[in-house]
């Protein structure tokens, strides 16, 4: 274990439980974010049977500080001590609890799926009349408004309001209500009071994430007493109500201390050169190696181009095998800004057997969804299966579904038993689907080595010894929708985030001619962020990093992995 840095133990030790720690990728954020919950525990912050509740926004993430508060902290601490969980999850369990302060049922369904994108497919709507039909419910949800106040937002907009409607008469929640709900009931004191009481202090991961309705949740029992951790240069989910500039501002007005940390102790400098060729633009911190002479060759950096999408994934996938020959224990990530324009790989990968291929938007690849879906499997019959009129209900009842009570999980297992229910369709075994799922039960994906395949958003978090980012194109990325100042400057920190997940080394490409999904070709321009990067020393061509793969001391790579 590494000992910890001088800024990771003023995080520690800090006497002020209100603290902003502005930790840019790479420098330690969760380490010290877990050194903070035993500092907390260490100096009587935390007594029990108060806690300290550690908000995360996805169940990986909750996987990533669990993985590291059982390092610093003690079993039986952890046990007493210690909630993790993510801000659907809490929520869900304050209605539960307490729905009836607001007047609903807490026996309303829970959210296990994309409900409101259900309802807009069914009625057939366009991509954009969809995406503006969801926005309008997001907004008008992400304030405090009990629901004929929803209603009277929505009277303008008659399919919302529809949709709204059908929502109220299922007697059901959307991701959106629960939070709705979760604000509304805090609003009483006396049940902000009682999560006050129980929790001692609060730790929130990735603040530039929060939407100002999850702040306030926060705020009403945790003001004054929380460590918000985060990085500017991170905040890339301004599409789901994520206001970063905001919530900073408000953060900054509640603690009475900010910590910075500035070093990586994840990159090599040729990585930092490009991350930092983007800061202007992406409000992050100069970054600076804490090692810069254990890195093999200092890293690598490169910009490479291609005629075709093809030719591009046939090379991402050929230098993917060249580092695993070398080095089989690192982890290569392949990267593009959607999974339409990761498609090209995700093919060529298919079959492939001399490489393990993980690909990350594959739901049985979830320490919490796995276990039902073995479950599940274990019990099913081909015949029953075959039989069974909603094979999908009939899974979610064998997996006993009904017992997951987050919604984050129900909506992976969902999508988890939909994967199965394919498979065995196609004809499948059930043992066959069961050996699938080469990860859960305490081992995830943040330790596999080999091809990982993902997109920007759901890395976001992660870090590996490879990163290769295809499609840096115009209307790729930045995405063709972006168009406002605020919206381009997300789409950079989109590019930052994907080439900060990177350990040694990153690769940036593209390509001349992409294949829209009906085969069409068409002619791309590069993306105009690569011209950013004209001062940084990279290798521009594919010569130069083959040159480089070719001339590394790949026994020192292969002994430092993450």
């Amino acid at each position: 274990m590494m000992q910890p840095t001088s800024g990771q133990l003023a995080i520690r030790d800090a006497g002020e439980l209100g603290l902003l720690v502005l930790a840019p990728a790479g420098c330690g954020k969760t380490e010290a974010l877990a050194l903070r919950v035993a500092g907390l525990a260490a100096h009587g912050h935390i007594l029990a049977p108060r806690k300290v509740l550690v908000a995360t926004f996805t169940n990986r993430a909750r996987d990533n500080i669990r993985e590291r508060l059982r390092t610093h902290v003690r079993p039986d601490d952890f046990r007493n001590l210690v909630t993790v969980q993510n801000f659907h999850g809490l929520a869900a369990r304050i209605f539960r609890a307490h729905a009836n302060v607001i007047g609903m049922d807490p026996e309303m369904t829970m959210p296990d799926r994309d409900w409101v994108g259900d309802q807009c497919r069914a009625r057939g709507l366009s991509y954009g009349a969809s995406d503006e039909v969801q926005g309008a419910l997001r907004r008008a949800k992400q304030e405090a408004r009990h629901d004929d106040e929803v209603l009277a937002v929505l009277a303008q907009d008659r399919i919302a309001c529809a949709i709204e409607k059908i929502r109220r008469q299922q007697h059901r929640l959307t991701y959106d209500d629960l939070l709705r709900c979760a604000e509304l009931i805090l609003a009483n004191e006396t049940i902000a009071s009682l999560y006050r009481n129980h929790f001692a202090c609060v730790v929130v991961d990735e603040f530039q994430d929060l939407t100002p309705q999850q702040l306030r949740i926060v705020q009403r029992f945790g003001y004054g007493r929380t460590t918000y951790a985060g990085d500017m240069a991170q905040g890339i989910y301004g599409f789901a109500g994520a206001a970063p500039a905001h919530v900073k501002a408000n953060i900054e007005a509640e603690v009475t201390r900010t910590v910075k940390l500035t070093e990586s102790h994840r990159s090599s400098p040729a990585v930092l050169a490009m991350v930092n060729a983007l800061r202007h633009l992406t409000e992050g911190q100069a970054l600076s190696c804490a090692q810069p002479h254990a890195w093999p060759g200092d890293g690598v950096a490169a910009l490479v181009s291609f005629s075709t999408a093809v030719d591009e994934a046939r090379a991402a996938l050929a230098v993917a095998r060249y580092i695993h020959a070398r080095a089989s224990n690192q982890r290569i990530a392949v990267i593009a800004r959607s999974k339409n324009r990761r498609r090209f790989i995700d093919e060529l990968t298919t079959d492939a057997t001399d490489i393990a291929c993980y690909r990350w938007d594959d739901p049985a690849f979830d320490t919490q969804t796995a276990p039902f879906l073995r479950r599940a499997l274990r019990r099913v019959t081909v015949t029953s299966f075959a039989a069974a009129s909603d094979r999908l209900a009939y899974l979610w009842d064998i997996a006993q579904g009904q017992d997951v009570q987050d919604p984050y999980t129900r909506e992976c297992l969902v999508d988890a038993l939909a994967w199965a229910a394919d498979l065995l369709t196609e004809g499948a075994s059930p043992t066959a689907v069961a050996a699938r799922i080469t990860v859960g039960d305490g081992d995830t994906l943040l330790t596999k080595p080999g091809l990982h395949l993902l997109t920007g958003h759901v890395g976001k978090g992660q870090q590996f010894d490879w990163v290769i980012i295809i499609g840096l194109e115009d209307g790729c990325l930045p995405d063709f929708r972006a168009s406002s100042a605020s919206e381009l400057a997300e789409e950079t920190r989109v590019l930052s985030v994907m080439i900060s997940r990177a350990r040694h080394g990153v690769v940036l490409s593209s390509a001349q001619e992409v294949p829209d999904l009906s085969g069409r070709v068409r002619e791309r321009e590069p993306s105009p962020l690569l011209a950013h990067f004209s001062a940084v020393d990279v290798c521009k061509d594919r010569e130069g990093l083959i040159q480089w793969l070719k001339t590394v001391d790949w026994d020192a790579i292969a002994g430092k992995t993450g």
